[in-house]
Order: structure tokens, then sequence, then C-alpha cells
């Protein structure tokens, strides 16, 4: 019996086809003492839980702060802290305890939770943005169009599609053939150090890759920054200098936020697309970018934004124990 065309492609794409079992986690390339920069890291787990964990204590358990704009903000706290635990545990686990073999399927998952909490921390903060643009450019308008109920459907939506996304990015990984090395220079299984080392076309992975830094890095970043400007003009309309600057004090948080967790992570993403980055450069840049903003977003929202400053303080005197004369 002899078989078809079809059937002799197929046969020969099954011999030729290769999933293996596990990938090598590299990290750093002949750093000595390297191991100190991943207790750092540890450290800086413990203070984004404690930071996190803190901040959406406080808005849960006080009642002035169960607000539309405050569920936006518990939503960046709840994914800084399940990024961060996605990743940091796993790189400690990896390098302190030298478990550099991960398997196949352990890494697209891996994989797969990384990337998702760093997306949704981007739509989060340009919800952050719109609802700043809102306040101060409808300030009449906003508690009709930043409702509870409007704000739960776009996290809905947030969190929907990207899953949705992500499912779809990791999926291509896993229709990619890896018949060489499988040493993966990265400290966690990257996106594109993985499908780099496949050895059929990867077109597919770096067309998704870029969809991917346009949809969450680019365009979020370029929408906030349309909003400041919008908020640039309505606050010069404003006669008054001190109602001005008050207005402006309740956007600093927001900028910051967007400073510290855009800038790096769209620098480190376009270099590594358009050059050759070295991968203990490409290592440092990518840790801090997305584990550094998670333990800022807490301290930052805590300390420079009155109302929930406010909200500790009532907290604090509420818990500490009235002294009996």
């Amino acid at each position: 019996m002899t078989m078809s065309t079809d059937d002799k492609t197929f046969s020969s794409f099954n011999e030729t086809f290769v999933r293996p079992a596990a990938f090598y986690i590299n990290g750093f390339t002949n750093i000595p003492h390297a191991q100190y920069y991943y207790v750092f890291l540890c450290f800086v787990y413990i203070m984004t839980v404690v930071g996190n964990g803190f901040l959406m204590s406080v808005i849960y358990l006080v009642k002035t702060l169960h607000s539309a704009k405050y569920m936006i903000v518990f939503s960046l706290a709840l994914t800084d802290l399940c990024g961060s635990t996605a990743l940091i545990p796993k790189v400690l686990d990896t390098f302190l305890f030298d478990r550099r073999y991960i398997v196949y399927e352990a890494c697209l998952s891996y994989m797969f939770f990384v990337y998702l909490f760093a997306c949704l921390q981007s739509i989060t903060l340009l919800m952050m943005g719109f609802d700043r643009f809102v306040a101060i450019c409808f300030p009449l308008s906003y508690h009709q169009i930043v409702t509870k109920a409007a704000v739960a459907v776009m996290l809905l939506c947030v969190w929907g599609s990207s899953l949705s996304f992500l499912v779809v990015v990791v999926g291509l990984i896993d229709r990619l053939s890896f018949c060489g090395s499988l040493v993966v220079k990265s400290f966690f299984c990257d996106h594109g150090p993985v499908y780099k080392l496949a050895c059929n076309d990867t077109s597919l992975n770096y067309i998704i890759g870029t969809v991917a830094l346009t949809l969450f890095d680019c365009m979020p970043l370029l929408l906030i920054a349309m909003t400041y400007v919008c908020i640039s003009v309505a606050l010069s309309r404003i006669a008054s200098g001190a109602e001005r600057l008050k207005a402006l004090k309740t956007c600093t948080s927001h900028v910051i936020l967007v400073a510290v967790f855009f800038l790096p992570l769209l620098g480190t993403n376009i270099a590594v697309m358009t050059s050759s980055l070295h991968p203990n450069t490409r290592i440092i840049n990518s840790t801090l970018t997305h584990t550094i903003p998670a333990l800022l977003n807490p301290i930052i929202y805590s300390l420079k934004t009155e109302e929930v400053m406010k909200s500790i303080k009532k907290l604090w005197k509420n818990i500490r124990p009235h002294n009996r004369t």
C-alpha cells in the first residue's frame, strides 16, 4: 500500500517535530555572586506582598474607599501581588536552589501567568488614567460615567481579553519544534528567548510578540499621554491657580506609576526587538521592570494620595487601644 503525498508530508512532520521534555533556565552568564541579586529579589517580593496586601486591606476595611475609583486601585494592587507571586518565588527556587530544569508544560504555564499579570497591570493603569480624565474634564458627569457597575464591566472585559490573548501567545509556542539547544537565556520562561530556540518557522511568534508590545505597552502609554493632554487643556481653562494645583495633585500618583511601569518596560522590549541585547543586561532590566513597579505602586499610592493617608490614619485610631486615664 503506497502513501499519498499528504500522508508522507504528515509523517515527515511527525518525524521532525520535537517537543522537549524540559527547558534549562540559564540565568546570568559569568557574573560572580549572582545569588545576592536573587536574595535582593526575595526582599523585594516580601515588601511587595506586605505593601499590596496592606493597601488592599485598607480599601476593603474603610467604607469611604468603596468607590469605583478604588475598585481600580484594588485591581492594580491585586495584579501587582499576583504578578510578583507568579514570577519571584519560582525565580528564587530556580537559582538559589539550582533547580534550573523546568518541564515543558510548566514552562508554558509560567510564561502564561507572568505575562498575563503584566498585561493586566498595563491596562489597569490605563483605566486609572481614564478615571482621572473623566474626573477633571467632565467633573459634573463623573459619578454618572465612572460607576461601580461600569468599572466592574471594564475589569471583566480586561481580564477576559487578556486571558484570551495570552492563550493565543502560548498556543503559538506549542506549535514549535525544538530540535536544538534547550537553554533559555533568561531568568524565566521568557517569550522571546523561548521561541527563538525553535527549529521551524517562528514568524507568527515574532508577529504576536510585536502585537503584544503594541497592545499592552505602546497603546496604553499613548492613550494615557492623550488623556493628560486633554487634562492639561482642561486645567489651563481653570482661572484659579490654587484649583489648578489641587486638580493636578490628584494625578501625580498615577503619573509616577505610569513612568515607573511603562518607560523601563518599553525601553527593554524595543532594545530587544531592534538590537542584540546581552542576556545579562536583558535579565537585569526584565527582572527590575517586572518586580520594582509592583513594589513601588502601593507605597506611591499610599503616600501621595491624601484620601488613602486619611483612611490609614482613621484605621490606626480605631485599632490603637485607647489609653485609660
